[in-house]
């Protein structure tokens, strides 16, 4: 047990040593990046005030519910705090819609140079001042009067 030298514990998953056995396999954990780009912070913020006020309105009908088959004088005004809060809700998650409308209008949307749509419209667009040139180099007036 008392060994002057330790040495790593090289055994995968089953205690057999990973060099006696490759499995090729892949590690568990592997990063990836990201789908899709961050939200911009005004529509962050929007939405978590929304997950806020929809979580809240939800605890709110349930507790209005179980008032009602209780039968408890709280029933009423919980219902009435329920329809309240179902139009803030409704308000909240509208306001995350419009505040990310409004940030890619006054932003815009962010587009890769390397986009290969990007890359065809620059390479069309050289096409057709090369043709211009031609065009213009080519006949004469007189010839495309009579054409």
């Amino acid at each position: 047990m008392g060994a002057a030298t330790k040495e790593p514990d090289t055994r995968g998953e089953c205690g057999e040593s990973d060099a006696v056995m490759d499995t090729g396999r892949q590690s568990l954990w592997q990063e990836e990046p990201a789908a899709r780009p961050r939200m911009a912070d005004p529509v962050r913020t929007a939405a978590v005030r929304a997950v806020i006020i929809v979580a809240i309105t939800l605890i709110q009908a349930m507790v209005a519910f179980l008032c009602t088959l209780a039968s408890s004088w709280f029933a009423f005004p919980a219902v009435l705090g329920t329809v309240a809060s179902t139009v803030v809700a409704t308000w909240g998650v509208l306001d995350v819609w419009v505040t990310r409308q409004v940030w890619v209008q006054r932003n815009g949307v962010r587009s890769q140079p390397s986009s290969t749509a990007r890359e065809l419209r620059r390479e069309r667009r050289r096409a057709r001042r090369q043709q211009r040139r031609e065009s213009r180099e080519g006949p004469s007036r007189v010839d495309r009067a009579a054409a």
